[in-house]
């Protein structure tokens, strides 16, 4: 299959080196020192606070303090949770009722876990013991290790929010876009979503060179002249959308308002986060997006998705599914020659002339997953020329626009 074309870039991501950038801290520098810290607070409410910061603790950290979180009890009731891997921040402030202050770093998936799993209906006290520090809820006690505070790295400060985004709108851009990022290490820029704002539009965009995704939506800037452009990492922005997007709507923060070009920030509630951006020349693909069509197919979205899962189960990796367009059907098949073969027909409505053309089954499935629309629309040029899947809402009604996926065919063999 060959990628949908464009030029090479110029420059790849600069990857943020702790040692060499002096944020690594000196090892055997220094010791757990013994502090006094005691509040009690909810299980449901420490349980989703340590779950939510811990999501992103690196499984191989660089050092042994990056797998921990941040506990820091403060003189307001409110105690903060935080977890910080160079690259990203999570921090979230929960209500407690702190009888001594004070900040105390322990291993954050093992208090995730052990949150998780403490009884219901009870309260956690949490208190430190010497080097330990004492999880009690009910009947359960836990006692876990201090590790050194003094040794953890300081967070980035919550930049000022550049505008806000509807949670919902906004965790379903990043879905639509992020399943065409690059999941590979060839060309780390590919494994961003570039993020562009002019005023009100907000366009994402996401390619593994042989797919390519977009969604236009709308935002409430701060400024009404806001402008902004930025490459976020694919995976970190997922992770954020789904965790962010659930409720209620979702600050961004971009540019200036981020401290600089190198960070963005986002915050939902009492949740904040961070991320480091890419750096690089991302490629111009907005031409790739086809302008005319000559056949263009209009099929039920859940019919379509699940003949094509049914008829993939034959193909093997790296065969394409055949999709036969004609009027009022388009046949799918697999398998060739002595292998398992199969095929399916869907009802379809055609406008122009036929046309036989072949897909990687597992990137068609993400596209018309990206879709949430009753109808697919499918639009051709030729059959080894990219092809456009957009939605609609009614059978012969007009495609949306505000999403976008262009596919590159596979070359037929026989």
């Amino acid at each position: 299959m060959l990628p949908i074309g464009w030029p090479r870039t110029k420059s790849a991501p600069r990857v943020v080196n702790p040692a060499r950038d002096g944020l690594m801290p000196v090892p055997g520098g220094s010791r757990s020192k013994v502090v006094s810290v005691k509040f009690r607070v909810e299980r449901d409410v420490l349980a989703e606070a340590v779950t939510w910061v811990a999501r992103g603790l690196p499984m191989r950290p660089a050092v042994p303090v990056l797998a921990g979180v941040l506990i820091d009890a403060g003189t307001d009731g409110t105690v903060t949770l935080s977890a910080f891997d160079y690259e990203v921040s999570a921090r979230i402030v929960v209500s407690a009722e702190v009888s001594e202050p004070g900040t105390v770093l322990v291993l954050g998936r093992l208090l995730s876990e052990i949150a998780r799993n403490l009884p219901a209906d009870k309260p956690v006290d949490i208190a430190t013991d010497g080097t330990k520090v004492q999880v009690t809820c009910g009947s359960s006690r836990f006692a876990l290790l201090q590790m050194p505070a003094s040794d953890y790295p300081t967070l980035p400060t919550q930049p000022t929010a550049s505008g806000s985004i509807d949670g919902a709108t906004f965790a379903q851009a990043v879905s639509q876009v992020a399943v065409a990022a690059d999941r590979g290490d060839t060309l780390p820029i590919l494994t961003g979503v570039r993020v562009e704002i002019e005023g009100e539009k907000v366009t994402f965009l996401a390619t593994d060179r042989y797919r390519l995704a977009m969604r236009e939506f709308t935002w409430t800037p701060e400024a009404a002249d806001a402008s902004h452009l930025a490459l976020i990492p694919a995976r970190t922005l997922a992770e954020t959308a789904r965790s962010l997007g659930s409720g209620g709507s979702v600050s961004l923060a971009l540019g200036q308002a981020a401290g600089g070009d190198g960070l963005v920030g986002f915050e939902a509630g009492q949740r904040h986060s961070t991320s480091r951006l890419l750096d690089g020349e991302y490629p111009k693909v907005a031409k790739i997006f086809p302008s005319d069509s000559e056949t263009e197919a209009v099929v039920k979205t859940s019919e379509l998705t699940e003949a094509v899962k049914r008829v993939a189960l034959v193909a093997e990796r790296n065969t394409p599914v055949r999709l036969k367009f004609t009027d009022g059907q388009v046949d799918i098949e697999a398998g060739t020659g002595d292998d398992a073969q199969a095929s399916e027909a869907v009802e379809a409505t055609l406008d122009g002339p036929d046309i036989d053309i072949a897909f990687n089954p597992g990137f068609l499935l993400d596209g018309l997953g990206a879709l949430h629309t009753p109808y697919a629309r499918l639009s051709f040029t030729a059959p080894l020329k990219p092809a456009m899947l957009t939605g609609q809402s009614e059978a012969d009604g007009s495609p949306e626009l505000s999403y976008r996926y262009v596919l590159q065919p596979v070359r037929l063999t026989s």
